[in-house]
């Protein structure tokens, strides 16, 4: 069994899979290159186990536990020293993670599992960085990690089972369920996510209805928990253009980015983590 966890990089998804390591009892190391962004997120992290103290989900003491199993660190050789999986939760950028993994190939230990924490590119284009691709497979969390149960478990062209069974269970050991889906463009959720977010700007660029009647039909209609615009401001409107990209590239015209998508991000509108998107926050 997995008992130590590096996780590289401390933004939204980076703290948010670093808790639920250490709430699962996992000695973690998360690192990130710059120590504001590590700062950041710690503060969240201590902030979702203070409200699950409140919550009465966990006692102080719970908490105190789960937050000694953190370390952070700056300096990427610390942090894959002696690393037994490493989970890349870089932003959605090809060129990034493979510089990455170029990283995690040199300065972890060569028996270290990888996952890439990737909402939609090719797994098995990174695992090709690494010398033996079979360590390698995706580990999907969805934001915010704290709250959502569901892990995408990526197998990629040369994934060895032993590494799909060890992310399989660390994923559980943190409370998730899984679901295994081969290495295709936007796996399973952002194939079909990403598919119903552009319809609904489609329609608000066509003027069908308001965002505001989108999401609340969505909601109660199709009993969604959130509506399209609403989780498109959680998420980034900057990361739902770059997967229709992604997926206008790879599987074809009917994921051609709608043109308002492409307004609101260059003007700036990227959700809630600036403060406007398709709504004011």
């Amino acid at each position: 069994m997995l008992r130590r966890v590096t996780v590289i990089g401390a933004g939204t998804m980076g703290h948010g899979i670093a808790h639920a390591a250490i709430a699962a009892g996992l000695d973690t190391v998360m690192y990130d290159v710059a120590q504001p962004a590590i700062d950041k997120g710690c503060a969240a992290i201590d902030a979702i186990l203070a409200k699950g103290v409140e919550l009465g989900k966990m006692t102080a003491g719970d908490a105190s536990a789960a937050r000694s199993h953190l370390r952070t660190t700056s300096d990427l050789r610390t942090a894959l020293a002696d690393a037994e999986l490493v989970i890349e939760a870089a932003p959605e950028n090809m060129a990034l993670k493979l510089s990455l993994l170029a990283d995690i190939e040199k300065l972890a230990p060569a028996q270290a599992i990888v996952a890439s924490n990737t909402s939609s590119l090719s797994v098995t284009e990174m695992a090709a960085a690494l010398s033996n691709p079979r360590r390698l497979a995706g580990m999907h969390f969805f934001n915010p990690v704290h709250k959502m149960r569901l892990v995408e478990i990526v197998r990629a062209l040369e994934s060895a089972d032993e590494t799909i069974q060890a992310i399989d269970a660390i994923a559980r050991q943190m409370g998730k369920e899984t679901v295994v889906v081969k290495d295709s463009a936007g796996f399973i959720t952002s194939r079909v996510n990403a598919m119903i977010g552009n319809e609904a700007f489609y329609m608000l660029e066509a003027g069908v209805a308001s965002a505001r009647d989108i999401d609340k039909a969505l909601k109660l209609g199709l009993n969604h928990p959130m509506g399209p615009f609403e989780l498109v401001d959680l998420v980034g409107l900057d990361t739902r253009l770059s997967v229709l990209e992604f997926l206008h590239k790879s599987l074809g015209e009917k994921y051609r980015p709608c043109p308002l998508l492409v307004q609101h991000v260059k003007a700036g509108r990227l959700g809630k983590k600036v403060g406007r998107g398709v709504y004011d926050y």
